[in-house]
């Protein structure tokens, strides 16, 4: 017999276990695939396999082991496991949506049968499928492709529907209505993004030019506060020479105590409560050179509040 005119049983692909088959089933890959034993096929027009069905006007038997290509032609009984109804192209493939019989569902939930073979006519020359003639259950898968596995596919399908916020009764339609209309929310948001509510929102450089405005008025506003205390500092600091409560020698070590924090405030206490230690009257170089070297009364006063050794305080003095 011509070999384009006979049905191949080619392609398996395997059957759920315990929660039943699918309802449709992936009948032809899309392009060029290759069985176990060696031979290949090419599905470049899904759509005239779909044609082909479509002008029969009657559903594509399912049967065991393919008796409808092996056991009918010679008269042997070939009854029907079930029935492909209908078939479509999706992304190059054919796929067929099955009916089942009863006692298909009961062995296919037994694990009886685990794979379903297609049968198809080919053109010899290019290798080309051109029409379906029935689909076999089957334990012999011959083509190397990923197995369909309805319960990997039924739990993937329950958690896109869950996803999506749709009933497990949802059909193809309700889910691609939902995937368009996220898809529209998403673009919404995504113009949204690039044109904000300017009520709520204010442009990047708008934003910079006011941060940068704001970072200046507050190192204005610190240089005004360091100039400020510093003109305190120094009335201060001459009320204090004015009293004799410190020498012109401690005037520099002073303002350094004052600057710190809370140091002006410090110092006003220590300057009144502290006793005159310098006579405003006395004359430069009145004392005895060995008395210069000794500290005065306030400077021992410094010394005493501060810890610092009075030698030690001497050497810097000097």
């Amino acid at each position: 017999m011509n070999e384009s005119s006979t049905p191949i049983p080619a392609l398996c692909r395997a059957l759920p276990a315990g929660d039943g088959p699918p309802e449709w089933l992936l009948l032809v890959p899309a392009g060029r695939f290759e069985g176990r034993d060696g031979r290949f096929w090419v599905n470049d027009r899904p759509d005239e396999v779909v044609a082909a069905f479509e002008a029969g006007g009657q559903p594509l038997p399912i049967d065991w082991e393919h008796a409808t290509e092996i056991k009918a032609p010679a008269g042997d009984p070939a009854p029907a496991a079930g029935w492909i109804t209908a078939m479509e192209v999706r992304g190059g493939e054919v796929w067929g949506r099955a009916e089942w019989t009863e006692a298909a569902l009961e062995q296919i939930k037994a694990k009886a049968y685990r794979y379903y073979s297609p049968a198809f006519l080919f053109d010899p020359d290019s290798r080309r499928v051109a029409a379906l003639t029935s689909v076999g259950l089957t334990n012999r898968p011959n083509l190397h492709v990923p197995a369909l596995n309805q319960r990997q596919e039924h739990a993937m399908q329950k958690a896109l529907l869950a996803a999506l916020g749709l009933p497990e009764t949802a059909d193809d339609k309700a889910v691609l209505d939902a995937v368009t209309a996220l898809k529209a929310r998403l673009d919404t948001a995504l113009n949204a993004a690039q044109t904000p509510n300017l009520e709520q929102y204010v442009p990047r450089a708008d934003y910079d030019a006011a941060l940068n405005r704001a970072k200046e008025a507050e190192a204005k506003l610190a240089e005004m506060e360091r100039q400020r205390l510093e003109a305190e500092i120094e009335a201060e600091i001459a009320k204090a020479l004015e009293a004799g409560k410190i020498t012109p020698a401690t005037v520099d070590y002073h303002k350094a105590q004052c600057r710190l924090d809370g140091g002006l405030e410090r110092f006003r206490r220590f300057v009144e409560a502290a006793p005159a230690v310098v006579d405003r009257n006395d004359q430069a170089g009145s004392r005895p050179p060995e008395q210069e070297r000794a500290l005065c009364a306030e400077e021992r006063y410094v010394c005493a509040q501060l810890g610092i050794p009075e030698d030690e305080f001497l050497k810097l003095k000097e």
